[in-house]
């Protein structure tokens, strides 16, 4: 446990000494980080919020949330707006639901972003249950939002509890995960969950027949991406509340967007929800599942290999580790010591927070949080204020005022760059092409979108020029997947990918290098064509002040004098 010895509330070595001479026992206070400010900074409200999502919807560069209602538990109740959050960039937040997403209602569970058309702003899917289709609503730009779930998305009705964004087969779009127990409810006794799969331009076809495998699994809760095999493309974990047969299932994708099921995952029980993190620092991810374990304990999964074959069950390390009514987790770097710390969002109770000792082991850190007794189905981590830590929300439904609520951090900011796990190689083809390059990241805190970011780029510079930048995109969970563009053929490229967190702190990874494939003409010759002429010429003068074309000969990263003189000096 890391505590500072001048925290208030602490005591002094003599004084602990002398307490315990007098045998009496020492009472040591810890202050309360996480502070309730719901008050004045979220709209007060009594709708059951089954889950909810943080996302800087209107590109403005603060963190905003949806939260998915829908009144009922196994069976309908009154159907609910998804209310939409926008925040004033201080972290107080004002209900826009009618003025973004328009008046619509249903019983929705899920609420995920992902950006399925392209167009660099973030849409939203829209789980439901109870025998209704999934919604995609697609974003303008400013966070307006559109419902074009006929036009785009399979007209399936559903009992769905969770989807999720991913770009499965590698082509560059985000296709759709979604959950589904069959029957008239979530709770269902079994269906076979959805694959939606994006046809590039955010218009989506059901492709679950051919992707995953056959056979009905009951209670499904949660679906979420994550690379468990470090092989860069992203598998499935399916958490269900059912046992036996209908066990929450991992499912391993085998490069392009097809699964198949790893049955060695340690069994488990009665899960609600399932989080990934790397909570030992050994560059994999393991799992943390709600209520997973026996007797309603959570349920913590060592990634044991690093392949996602070998899981180890050590829920023996969470202390304590009751047996109550959890719903949710997240990890996240509480105190700023390099390792994921832990919250658990309690159904009945007050919220639980957890210090990672750095290997994986937990203890609850007592009185660090306002203790509020409600019905936490969700918790959300992220910098609501904008004052370089994280913060906390949780949604409230099924028991209790159906309150959702904030809790305001006052500990140490996030100084920590985030870490670039593992960077694809690009390899040379028979002739120049863009290089796909997909890239994990891990930064201190997690979600089912990894970390909140402010941009990650691929860094590259050809023949040792000046360094040229190629954006990446959000690939699926903390995964993101960008192109290094075709070259001229032999060119040498070196590039490596950098990331910026939320508090701006920049993370850099290990450069690659290869060289670009085909026959390297002769200098000079721009277009390739055995010839250095006229072509060429017009080609260097229509690209004079750019970078990253042929007519950058010399590679400086830019088209100018000292490329139009080699060319006059080779010319045929």
């Amino acid at each position: 446990m890391h505590r500072a010895s001048n925290r208030p509330g602490s005591i002094t070595l003599a004084a602990f000494t002398t307490l315990v001479g007098l045998g009496v026992a020492p009472v040591v206070h810890a202050q309360v980080q996480f502070v309730d400010g719901t008050s004045g900074r979220i709209p007060t409200q009594s709708e059951y919020t089954n889950q909810i999502s943080l996302c800087d919807i209107d590109n403005d560069g603060d963190l905003d949330f949806v939260a998915a209602n829908g009144q009922g538990y196994s069976s309908a109740g009154t159907a609910l707006k998804p209310r939409v959050y926008v925040n004033n960039g201080t972290g107080t937040f004002t209900d826009q639901t009618d003025a973004r997403v328009g008046t619509i209602t249903g019983w929705f569970r899920g609420v995920e972003f992902g950006d399925v058309d392209r167009d660099g702003d973030w849409d939203m899917l829209l789980a439901q249950d109870f025998v209704k289709p999934a919604l995609l609503f697609i974003n303008d730009g400013t966070g307006t939002f559109t419902n074009e779930s006929a036009q785009r998305m399979p007209v399936i009705n559903l009992t769905s509890s969770r989807g999720q964004f991913g770009d499965i087969d590698n082509d560059g779009d985000l296709d759709i995960a979604l959950t589904h127990s069959g029957g008239t409810s979530h709770f269902g006794a079994g269906a076979q969950m959805k694959i939606y799969v994006n046809d590039g331009t955010g218009h989506f076809a059901d492709q679950t027949a051919a992707r995953v495998p056959a056979g009905n699994i009951g209670q499904q809760m949660d679906v979420l991406f994550l690379d468990v095999d470090g092989d860069l493309d992203l598998d499935i974990h399916l958490g269900t509340r059912a046992t036996g047969a209908s066990d929450s299932k991992l499912y391993l994708n085998g490069g392009a967007g097809v699964f198949t099921e790893m049955t060695t995952i340690v069994s488990d029980a009665t899960a609600y929800s399932y989080d990934a993190g790397d909570i030992d620092g050994d560059g994999d991810l393991d799992l943390l599942g709600a209520n997973a374990g026996s007797g309603n304990q959570e349920l913590l999964l060592r990634n044991a290999n690093g392949l996602g074959t070998v899981w180890t069950n050590i829920s023996s390390q969470i202390s304590p580790n009751p047996s109550a009514d959890d719903n949710d987790s997240k990890f996240f770097d509480i105190d700023m010591d390099g390792d994921l710390d832990m919250i658990i969002a309690v159904l009945g109770g007050a919220e639980r927070v957890y210090r990672n000792n750095g290997t994986g082991s937990f203890t609850q850190a007592t009185g660090i949080i306002t203790s509020v007794s409600d019905s936490s189905l969700d918790v959300k981590v992220g910098d609501v204020d904008n004052d370089g830590d994280f913060d906390v929300i949780t949604g409230q439904g099924e028991s209790g005022a159906f309150q959702n609520r904030l809790y305001l951090n006052n500990g140490p900011a996030d100084t920590i760059a985030p870490a670039i796990i593992r960077t694809e190689q690009a390899t040379a083809a028979a002739k120049p092409v863009d290089h796909v390059v997909r890239v994990e990241i891990h930064d201190q805190m997690t979600s089912d979108r990894g970390f909140h970011d402010r941009g990650v780029e691929i860094a590259y510079t050809v023949n040792g020029g000046a360094e040229q930048l190629a954006s990446m995109a959000w690939h699926g969970n903390n995964m993101w997947r960008g192109t290094v563009p075709a070259q001229a053929p032999q060119a040498q490229v070196s590039y490596f990918v950098r990331a910026r967190d939320w508090n701006n702190n920049v993370g850099t990874g290990l450069t690659l290098a290869y060289t670009e494939g085909g026959t390297a003409p002769p200098t000079g010759d721009v277009n390739g064509d055995g010839l250095i002429d006229g072509t060429d010429l017009a080609l260097v003068l229509g690209d004079w002040g750019q970078g990253g074309t042929p007519s950058d000969i010399n590679g400086s990263g830019m088209v100018d004098a000292e490329d139009l003189a080699i060319l006059l000096g080779a010319w045929n």
